[in-house]
């Protein structure tokens, strides 16, 4: 299982490429936070515009991100916050830290910055891309 950060899901949902490869393998389980999907609703045009889909092909990638990637709601990381927190290089990255150490779990993030810890193990893509 991986959790699955943002601009991961972002780049497999726009240029589909190694990011979409390994978000289709069969390889692995996804999981995020709830509020991605959300977020993908908010900036639905901004994605249309970059990966130049029509609106009906995005509500149907959507609905398969849904099914292949398991939403966990915020509330469910409670217990794991603070630690994230204390972890976590980026404030912005706590549910996913939050998230992974729930799950005792691998994060998927092509953010450098979020390897300068050693608690949660952080996969980039091409690392990943070497496992399938």
């Amino acid at each position: 299982m991986l959790v699955v950060d943002a601009n991961a899901l972002f780049a497999a949902s726009i240029k589909g490429g190694p990011s979409g490869e390994i978000l289709f393998s069969e390889k692995f389980e996804f999981v995020t936070p709830e509020f991605i999907f959300k977020e993908f609703e908010k900036h639905k045009d901004e994605l249309i515009g970059k990966s130049h889909c029509s609106s009906k092909e995005f509500d149907i990638l959507f609905s398969v991100l849904l099914e292949c990637v398991k939403s966990v709601p915020l509330e469910e990381l409670r217990d794991f916050r603070a630690h994230a927190e204390s972890v976590s290089p980026d404030p912005k990255d706590v549910p996913y830290f939050a998230l992974a150490m729930k799950l005792d779990c691998p994060v998927w993030s092509n953010d450098k910055k979020l390897k300068e810890q050693s608690w949660v193990k952080v996969f980039s893509t091409e690392e990943l891309l070497g496992l399938i």
